[in-house]
């Protein structure tokens, strides 16, 4: 019953993951005038898919064992803090994402683990955690960083004469390839969000925990997926289809390093640093500094909320069956 209730809320992570993070994929292309909401999440549901099942395994160890080693804690103890993170993490992303608002999986998920640790005084690997917080801060720098130089490098490359007559076409072409690998590396990096913690109950391998996550991921794309497209593609900066190339190749590139040495980054993170990138360089008038605060404040809150709501439900659960 207790590997029952862990499933059902890896799923329910799984759908609110897809709902809240489906925007990182295609929000900028849909905000472009290039692409329909309804070709944007069928490319995110097919290429996650693709991403979480080839490319998923490194991240899932991490969030299974980096954070609290739950392999090694009694089986009791391991299901306790699966179950109730799970359930937390995928509540506060829910939350967020009836509000529109593009938070980080990733936040809420480590915050959550590491709040069910303190919970039970189990060991916690702090030092992981460090270096996972140091790249959270780094990862939408290093996007808006990129996406500046990508798009000055693309409107040189743009302007040449034989691509002049040709931009438009050729723009849409690489705004639908663009698109599909940032999914493909979306689905290789959170997916472990929704089921790492299932591979670190050692019930699961990574490619069954995988599938099982992505396709959770899938579900809650096209059900409420569109809600955090529309932040994403029209709220925060003006987007043009040059730009939107920039800003996906920016962020897939950050997010596939990352995903390649196992640790788990944000790609809301990621994609919002590159649309931050492509705001500086219309001019900081042109951006929503309301909105901008807003979500790095929601960004700064997400593990302590997730966190904290972990912790006072395991201990009441541990206290109830004193």
């Amino acid at each position: 019953m207790m590997l029952f209730l862990i499933v059902l809320a890896a799923l329910y992570m799984g759908w609110s993951m897809g709902a809240n993070d489906a925007a990182n994929c295609v929000g900028v292309d849909i905000g472009s005038g290039i692409m329909s909401v309804r070709t944007g999440i069928i490319i995110t549901c097919v290429f996650s898919l693709l991403g979480a099942v080839l490319l998923g395994g490194n991240v899932i160890k991490t969030i299974g064992k980096g954070v609290v080693a739950l392999n090694e804690l009694p089986q009791d103890r391991s299901n306790l803090i699966a179950l109730i993170a799970l359930f937390s993490s995928a509540f506060w992303i829910t939350l967020a994402s009836y509000k529109k608002f593009p938070v980080s999986t990733s936040h809420s998920i480590v915050g959550a683990v590491a709040g069910g640790g303190l919970a039970l005084n189990t060991s916690i690997h702090w030092v992981k955690i460090g270096q996972i917080v140091i790249c959270w801060i780094v990862t939408p720098l290093g996007s808006c960083i990129l996406a500046i130089i990508l798009y000055h490098i693309f409107k040189k490359v743009f302007r040449m004469p034989f691509l002049e007559k040709r931009h438009k076409p050729i723009l849409k072409i690489l705004i639908y390839v663009t698109s599909a690998y940032l999914a493909f590396i979306w689905g290789a990096n959170d997916v472990a969000n929704a089921t790492g913690i299932l591979f670190g109950t050692a019930r699961f391998t990574p490619a069954s925990a995988a599938f099982l996550g992505s396709a959770a991921i899938v579900i809650g794309t096209v059900t409420w997926g569109y809600r955090v497209i529309e932040t994403v593609g029209f709220r925060i900066a003006h987007i043009t289809p040059l730009m939107t190339i920039a800003i996906e190749v920016a962020t897939a590139l950050n997010i596939h390093v990352y995903t390649h040495y196992g640790i788990p980054v944000s790609t809301s993170h990621s994609i919002i640093g590159a649309v931050w990138g492509a705001g500086i360089v219309q001019g900081i008038k042109t951006m929503n500094l309301k909105l901008a605060r807003d979500i790095v404040l929601t960004w700064a809150l997400t593990p302590v909320i997730s966190g904290t709501i972990t912790y006072i439900l395991t201990v009441a659960v541990r206290s109830f069956y004193k």
